[in-house]
């Protein structure tokens, strides 16, 4: 698999707050698949807030290599491309952060708002999570219970994810497998079981899977 097959989206809505100086920030981001949805979302998030001193934002969209970023007011350069930057520095895609400031009265300077931004920004992508939109082989691998925890940590090991676990004679586990990694992966689990596991390739799926 090409790395440009591979790219790195939120796994959800994540939303965190920071105070710097009484002024508070809130940091919102969701996960986007067109500039469209991006501002829909933006002008919610305004309305909702239009109390507020600034609603700072920045989006990425993959299709099309849509970029955007607004300092909406604040001085030029301190706010929407230091948002735009923890996104990008992070390799996330289809993503959109909205920043809202309520000012607290004291002045934080260019370089604290920079760091006040970047940092509600980052807090809000953790809050949301990662995933990474990646080609991969579905499978299911059918083995006895004594080797069930061999096979979960060979699957891990392959950077594989379980998707469920069926308990019955033996265990039934559905798994993915980066692709490209499958026939490595099946002489693994044939050198750990004597040949003895089944493993059986139902097709590839593109599609995330959260890595943090």
């Amino acid at each position: 698999m090409e790395r440009s097959d591979e790219f790195f989206i939120p796994s959800g809505f994540g939303e965190a707050e920071f105070i710097e100086k009484r002024s508070r920030f809130i940091g919102r981001v969701w996960p986007v698949c067109s500039e469209e949805e991006a501002l829909a979302l933006l002008k919610e998030t305004r309305d909702r807030h239009w109390d507020a001193t600034h609603n700072v934002y920045a989006y990425i969209i993959k299709d099309g290599g849509v970029m955007r970023h607004s300092d909406d007011g604040e001085p030029q350069g301190t706010s929407g491309m230091p948002v735009l930057g923890v996104f990008r520095s992070a390799e996330v895609f289809n993503v959109l952060c909205v920043v809202t400031r309520y000012f607290g009265g004291v002045l934080l300077g260019a370089g604290g708002l920079v760091r006040a931004y970047s940092h509600t920004a980052a807090l809000a992508l953790d809050a949301a999570g990662v995933s990474a939109m990646r080609l991969w082989d579905e499978a299911n691998i059918t083995c006895p219970y004594p080797l069930f925890e061999r096979v979960r940590n060979e699957i891990a090991a392959f950077l594989g994810h379980e998707l469920s676990a069926d308990y019955g004679e033996n265990v039934k586990i559905s798994a993915l497998i980066p692709k490209g990694q499958t026939d490595r992966f099946k002489m693994r689990l044939n050198d750990i079981s004597s040949g003895t596991l089944k493993f059986e390739h139902k097709g590839e799926t593109y599609r995330p899977v959260r890595i943090k």
